[in-house]
Protein backbone atom coordinates (compact mmCIF):
# COMPACT_ATOMS: atom_id res chain seq x y z
CA UNK A 1 0.00 0.00 0.00
CA UNK A 2 2.87 2.17 0.70
CA UNK A 3 6.14 1.99 -0.45
CA UNK A 4 9.14 4.07 1.56
CA UNK A 5 12.43 3.52 -0.30
CA UNK A 6 15.63 5.34 0.37
CA UNK A 7 14.21 8.55 1.97
CA UNK A 8 16.46 11.56 2.76
CA UNK A 9 15.30 14.93 3.98
CA UNK A 10 17.84 17.84 4.75
CA UNK A 11 17.55 20.80 6.01
CA UNK A 12 21.18 22.81 4.97
CA UNK A 13 23.55 20.17 6.97
CA UNK A 14 20.95 18.73 9.28
CA UNK A 15 19.95 15.75 8.10
CA UNK A 16 15.93 15.01 9.47
CA UNK A 17 15.23 12.03 7.81
CA UNK A 18 18.54 9.40 6.78
CA UNK A 19 18.02 6.69 4.19
CA UNK A 20 14.76 5.75 5.50
CA UNK A 21 13.18 2.61 4.21
CA UNK A 22 9.66 0.69 5.07
CA UNK A 23 7.05 -1.08 3.50
CA UNK A 24 2.76 -0.24 5.03
CA UNK A 25 0.50 -3.65 4.08
CA UNK A 26 -2.76 -3.04 3.26
CA UNK A 27 -5.49 -2.95 6.13
CA UNK A 28 -2.90 -2.89 8.95
CA UNK A 29 -2.22 -0.23 11.24
CA UNK A 30 0.99 0.95 12.12
CA UNK A 31 2.28 2.44 14.90
CA UNK A 32 5.04 5.14 14.19
CA UNK A 33 7.61 5.63 17.23
CA UNK A 34 10.27 8.02 17.75
CA UNK A 35 11.81 10.38 20.57
CA UNK A 36 11.61 14.23 19.66
CA UNK A 37 13.26 15.39 16.70
CA UNK A 38 13.41 11.60 15.40
CA UNK A 39 11.85 12.85 12.26
CA UNK A 40 8.41 11.00 12.60
CA UNK A 41 6.34 14.41 11.43
CA UNK A 42 8.76 15.15 8.55
CA UNK A 43 8.21 11.86 7.09
CA UNK A 44 4.64 11.57 7.52
CA UNK A 45 4.47 15.40 6.01
CA UNK A 46 6.56 14.02 2.51
CA UNK A 47 4.53 10.94 2.26
CA UNK A 48 1.27 13.57 2.41
CA UNK A 49 3.31 15.17 -0.06
CA UNK A 50 3.22 18.10 1.94
CA UNK A 51 7.04 18.35 1.95
CA UNK A 52 8.91 17.35 -0.80
CA UNK A 53 12.26 15.09 0.03
CA UNK A 54 16.05 15.21 -1.09
CA UNK A 55 16.47 12.15 -2.04
CA UNK A 56 14.21 9.13 -1.74
CA UNK A 57 10.62 8.05 -3.63
CA UNK A 58 7.61 7.18 -1.96
CA UNK A 59 4.76 5.70 -3.50
CA UNK A 60 1.37 5.48 -2.57
CA UNK A 61 -1.32 2.51 -3.92
CA UNK A 62 1.63 2.33 -6.79
CA UNK A 63 1.65 6.38 -7.41
CA UNK A 64 4.67 8.19 -6.69
CA UNK A 65 3.49 11.11 -4.35
CA UNK A 66 6.59 13.17 -6.46
CA UNK A 67 5.36 12.04 -10.13
CA UNK A 68 1.71 11.59 -9.57
CA UNK A 69 1.16 13.42 -6.75
CA UNK A 70 -3.06 14.27 -7.38
CA UNK A 71 -3.25 10.18 -7.74
CA UNK A 72 -1.40 9.56 -4.91
CA UNK A 73 -2.85 12.19 -2.61
CA UNK A 74 -6.39 10.78 -3.98
CA UNK A 75 -5.77 7.67 -1.32
CA UNK A 76 -4.41 9.70 1.61
CA UNK A 77 -6.55 11.11 4.42
CA UNK A 78 -4.30 13.09 6.58
CA UNK A 79 -4.73 14.45 10.52
CA UNK A 80 -1.19 16.63 11.38
CA UNK A 81 -0.85 17.19 15.27
CA UNK A 82 -2.36 20.41 15.16
CA UNK A 83 -6.14 19.92 12.95
CA UNK A 84 -6.39 22.25 9.65
CA UNK A 85 -9.64 23.14 11.67
CA UNK A 86 -11.67 26.93 10.38
CA UNK A 87 -12.90 27.84 13.19
CA UNK A 88 -15.53 30.17 11.74
CA UNK A 89 -17.31 27.18 9.78
CA UNK A 90 -19.91 25.10 11.52
CA UNK A 91 -18.88 21.10 11.47
CA UNK A 92 -21.26 20.61 8.94
CA UNK A 93 -20.23 23.54 6.64
CA UNK A 94 -16.34 22.42 7.13
CA UNK A 95 -17.14 19.01 6.05
CA UNK A 96 -18.86 19.57 2.98
CA UNK A 97 -15.56 21.95 2.18
CA UNK A 98 -13.33 19.32 2.99
CA UNK A 99 -15.42 17.11 0.50
CA UNK A 100 -15.47 19.78 -2.34
CA UNK A 101 -11.85 20.20 -1.99
CA UNK A 102 -11.32 16.51 -2.51
CA UNK A 103 -13.92 16.20 -5.51
CA UNK A 104 -16.28 14.16 -3.74
CA UNK A 105 -19.05 13.76 -6.42
CA UNK A 106 -22.16 15.87 -5.52
CA UNK A 107 -24.68 12.76 -5.87
CA UNK A 108 -22.48 11.16 -2.78
CA UNK A 109 -21.76 14.37 -0.50
CA UNK A 110 -24.36 14.79 1.00
CA UNK A 111 -24.61 11.28 2.29
CA UNK A 112 -21.00 10.60 2.91
CA UNK A 113 -20.51 13.59 5.36
CA UNK A 114 -23.60 12.78 7.37
CA UNK A 115 -22.47 8.65 7.60
CA UNK A 116 -18.87 9.94 8.81
CA UNK A 117 -20.61 12.34 10.99
CA UNK A 118 -22.06 9.69 12.70
CA UNK A 119 -18.96 7.45 12.48
CA UNK A 120 -16.86 9.36 14.48
CA UNK A 121 -20.15 10.81 16.56
CA UNK A 122 -20.18 14.08 16.02
CA UNK A 123 -23.39 14.39 14.53
CA UNK A 124 -24.83 16.58 17.57
CA UNK A 125 -22.58 19.35 17.09
CA UNK A 126 -22.86 19.44 13.17
CA UNK A 127 -24.39 23.20 13.09
CA UNK A 128 -22.35 24.33 16.00
CA UNK A 129 -19.46 26.37 14.90
CA UNK A 130 -15.99 24.58 15.47
CA UNK A 131 -14.30 27.53 18.01
CA UNK A 132 -17.08 26.55 20.30
CA UNK A 133 -16.09 22.63 20.45
CA UNK A 134 -14.28 20.89 22.98
CA UNK A 135 -10.67 19.86 22.07
CA UNK A 136 -12.21 16.71 21.93
CA UNK A 137 -14.86 17.18 19.61
CA UNK A 138 -12.14 19.10 17.18
CA UNK A 139 -10.29 16.28 17.51
CA UNK A 140 -12.74 14.18 16.57
CA UNK A 141 -13.74 16.75 13.60
CA UNK A 142 -10.18 17.02 12.39
CA UNK A 143 -10.14 12.56 12.02
CA UNK A 144 -13.54 12.80 10.46
CA UNK A 145 -12.22 15.17 7.26
CA UNK A 146 -9.43 12.93 7.08
CA UNK A 147 -12.14 10.05 6.25
CA UNK A 148 -14.12 12.30 3.94
CA UNK A 149 -13.42 10.63 0.15
CA UNK A 150 -12.77 7.56 1.87
CA UNK A 151 -9.09 7.16 1.32
CA UNK A 152 -7.09 4.15 1.54
CA UNK A 153 -4.70 5.07 4.04
CA UNK A 154 -5.50 7.36 6.91
CA UNK A 155 -2.23 9.39 8.67
CA UNK A 156 -2.98 10.11 12.32
CA UNK A 157 -0.36 12.29 13.94
CA UNK A 158 -0.92 12.24 17.83
CA UNK A 159 -4.43 12.30 17.56
CA UNK A 160 -5.05 12.03 20.95
CA UNK A 161 -3.00 14.71 22.41
CA UNK A 162 -4.21 17.16 24.58
CA UNK A 163 -6.84 14.54 25.75
CA UNK A 164 -8.04 13.59 28.46
CA UNK A 165 -8.57 10.00 29.54
CA UNK A 166 -12.27 9.68 28.35
CA UNK A 167 -11.49 10.89 25.56
CA UNK A 168 -8.55 8.90 24.53
CA UNK A 169 -10.18 6.08 24.93
CA UNK A 170 -13.18 6.87 22.54
CA UNK A 171 -10.40 8.10 19.89
CA UNK A 172 -8.91 4.51 20.51
CA UNK A 173 -12.29 2.64 19.83
CA UNK A 174 -13.04 4.93 16.83
CA UNK A 175 -9.31 4.14 15.06
CA UNK A 176 -10.10 0.26 15.51
CA UNK A 177 -13.20 0.90 13.73
CA UNK A 178 -11.43 2.79 11.15
CA UNK A 179 -8.83 0.29 10.80
CA UNK A 180 -11.78 -2.19 9.46
CA UNK A 181 -12.03 -0.09 6.31
CA UNK A 182 -8.52 1.62 5.84
CA UNK A 183 -4.79 0.73 6.17
CA UNK A 184 -3.57 3.10 8.95
CA UNK A 185 -0.60 4.87 9.88
CA UNK A 186 -0.41 6.36 13.77
CA UNK A 187 2.18 8.25 15.04
CA UNK A 188 2.35 8.87 19.55
CA UNK A 189 4.16 8.73 22.21
CA UNK A 190 1.95 7.02 24.24
CA UNK A 191 2.93 3.38 24.22
CA UNK A 192 -0.38 1.96 26.03
CA UNK A 193 -2.31 3.36 22.70
CA UNK A 194 0.33 1.62 20.68
CA UNK A 195 -0.05 -1.41 22.10
CA UNK A 196 -3.84 -1.14 21.91
CA UNK A 197 -4.41 -0.40 18.63
CA UNK A 198 -1.41 -1.15 16.17
CA UNK A 199 -0.66 -4.21 14.43
CA UNK A 200 2.78 -3.68 13.63
CA UNK A 201 5.32 -0.62 15.25
CA UNK A 202 7.78 1.70 13.35
CA UNK A 203 10.84 2.98 15.21
CA UNK A 204 12.95 5.33 13.92
CA UNK A 205 15.82 7.68 15.73
CA UNK A 206 17.44 10.17 14.20
CA UNK A 207 15.81 10.04 11.04
CA UNK A 208 16.97 6.29 10.95
CA UNK A 209 14.55 3.20 11.03
CA UNK A 210 15.48 0.97 13.63
CA UNK A 211 12.92 -1.39 14.12
CA UNK A 212 9.82 -2.85 12.51
CA UNK A 213 8.20 -5.62 13.66
CA UNK A 214 4.90 -6.66 15.57
CA UNK A 215 4.68 -5.58 19.62
CA UNK A 216 4.74 -9.26 20.58
CA UNK A 217 8.00 -9.47 18.45
CA UNK A 218 9.93 -6.86 19.22
CA UNK A 219 9.40 -7.73 23.34
CA UNK A 220 10.26 -11.29 22.44
CA UNK A 221 13.57 -10.31 20.61
CA UNK A 222 14.61 -7.96 23.16
CA UNK A 223 13.52 -9.77 26.29
CA UNK A 224 12.96 -13.15 25.79
CA UNK A 225 9.86 -15.11 27.08
CA UNK A 226 11.66 -16.38 30.30
CA UNK A 227 13.03 -13.18 31.56
CA UNK A 228 12.68 -14.31 35.40
CA UNK A 229 11.84 -12.10 38.55
CA UNK A 230 12.78 -13.43 41.62
CA UNK A 231 12.89 -12.22 45.38
CA UNK A 232 15.12 -14.44 47.38
CA UNK A 233 16.02 -14.82 51.32
CA UNK A 234 19.18 -15.42 51.24
CA UNK A 235 22.43 -12.50 51.07
CA UNK A 236 24.27 -12.13 47.75
CA UNK A 237 26.78 -14.45 48.64
CA UNK A 238 24.20 -17.37 49.03
CA UNK A 239 22.38 -16.28 45.84
CA UNK A 240 25.80 -16.72 43.81
CA UNK A 241 26.50 -19.97 45.31
CA UNK A 242 23.07 -21.24 44.09
CA UNK A 243 23.01 -19.69 40.71
CA UNK A 244 26.65 -21.09 40.01
CA UNK A 245 26.46 -24.93 38.57
CA UNK A 246 22.92 -23.81 36.67
CA UNK A 247 23.63 -23.73 32.87
CA UNK A 248 21.75 -21.43 30.59
CA UNK A 249 21.96 -18.18 32.44
CA UNK A 250 22.42 -15.00 30.39
CA UNK A 251 22.92 -12.52 32.74
CA UNK A 252 21.83 -11.75 36.72
CA UNK A 253 21.28 -8.69 38.33
CA UNK A 254 20.55 -8.20 41.70
CA UNK A 255 18.63 -5.36 44.30
CA UNK A 256 18.00 -5.11 47.98
CA UNK A 257 14.37 -6.33 48.28
CA UNK A 258 11.84 -4.27 50.29
CA UNK A 259 11.55 -8.10 52.41
CA UNK A 260 13.92 -8.36 55.51
CA UNK A 261 16.80 -10.59 54.27
CA UNK A 262 15.67 -11.13 50.44
CA UNK A 263 17.14 -9.96 47.20
CA UNK A 264 15.14 -9.21 43.95
CA UNK A 265 16.75 -10.85 41.35
CA UNK A 266 16.63 -10.52 37.64
CA UNK A 267 17.51 -13.80 35.82
CA UNK A 268 18.06 -13.33 31.96
CA UNK A 269 18.34 -17.21 30.43
CA UNK A 270 19.71 -17.89 27.28
CA UNK A 271 17.33 -18.28 24.25
CA UNK A 272 14.82 -21.17 24.91
CA UNK A 273 15.54 -21.73 28.02
CA UNK A 274 13.11 -22.70 30.82
CA UNK A 275 15.01 -22.21 34.17
CA UNK A 276 12.30 -22.17 36.63
CA UNK A 277 13.00 -25.71 38.33
CA UNK A 278 16.30 -25.43 37.89
CA UNK A 279 16.23 -21.90 40.35
CA UNK A 280 13.92 -23.64 42.40
CA UNK A 281 15.81 -26.92 43.00
CA UNK A 282 19.35 -25.00 43.43
CA UNK A 283 17.62 -22.58 46.01
CA UNK A 284 16.30 -25.19 47.98
CA UNK A 285 19.41 -27.50 47.89
CA UNK A 286 21.17 -23.57 49.70
CA UNK A 287 18.50 -22.91 52.16
CA UNK A 288 17.36 -19.95 50.39
CA UNK A 289 13.85 -19.70 50.12
CA UNK A 290 12.07 -18.20 47.18
CA UNK A 291 9.65 -15.39 48.09
CA UNK A 292 8.93 -14.57 44.70
CA UNK A 293 9.00 -16.18 41.04
CA UNK A 294 7.11 -14.82 37.92
CA UNK A 295 8.13 -14.27 34.43
CA UNK A 296 8.80 -10.27 32.97
CA UNK A 297 7.85 -9.10 29.64
CA UNK A 298 9.43 -6.76 28.85
CA UNK A 299 6.86 -3.77 27.59
CA UNK A 300 6.64 -1.61 24.66
CA UNK A 301 7.95 1.07 26.63
CA UNK A 302 11.26 -1.05 27.62
CA UNK A 303 11.79 -1.76 23.85
CA UNK A 304 11.83 1.96 22.72
CA UNK A 305 14.10 2.79 25.46
CA UNK A 306 16.41 0.21 24.41
CA UNK A 307 16.58 1.03 21.09
CA UNK A 308 16.73 4.43 21.00
CA UNK A 309 18.81 5.15 23.99
CA UNK A 310 21.15 2.41 21.88
CA UNK A 311 20.95 4.19 19.05
CA UNK A 312 22.77 7.62 20.89
CA UNK A 313 25.04 5.43 22.64
CA UNK A 314 26.60 4.18 19.00
CA UNK A 315 26.73 7.60 17.69
CA UNK A 316 28.48 8.78 20.53
CA UNK A 317 31.29 5.90 20.66
CA UNK A 318 31.57 6.64 16.72
CA UNK A 319 32.07 10.65 17.01
CA UNK A 320 34.72 9.90 20.07
CA UNK A 321 36.46 7.19 17.51
CA UNK A 322 36.73 9.71 15.17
Amino acid sequence: MIEVKNLVKRYGDNVAVDNLSFTVEKGQVYGFLGPNGAGKSTTMNIITGYLSSSEGTVVIDGHDIFEEPEKAKKSIGYLPEIPPLYPEMTVKEYLNFAADLKQVKKSEKKKMVQDIMELTKISNVQDRLIKNLSKGYRQRVGIAQAIVGYPEVLILDEPTVGLDPKQIIEIRDLIRKLSKNHTIILSSHIMQEISAVCDHILIISKGKLVACDTPDNLSREFAGDNVLEVTVACTPEQLKSALYDIEGIKEVSYRISELKDALDVTIKPEAGEDLRESIFYACAKNNCPIMKLQFKKMSLEDVFLELTQRDSVEDNIEEEEE
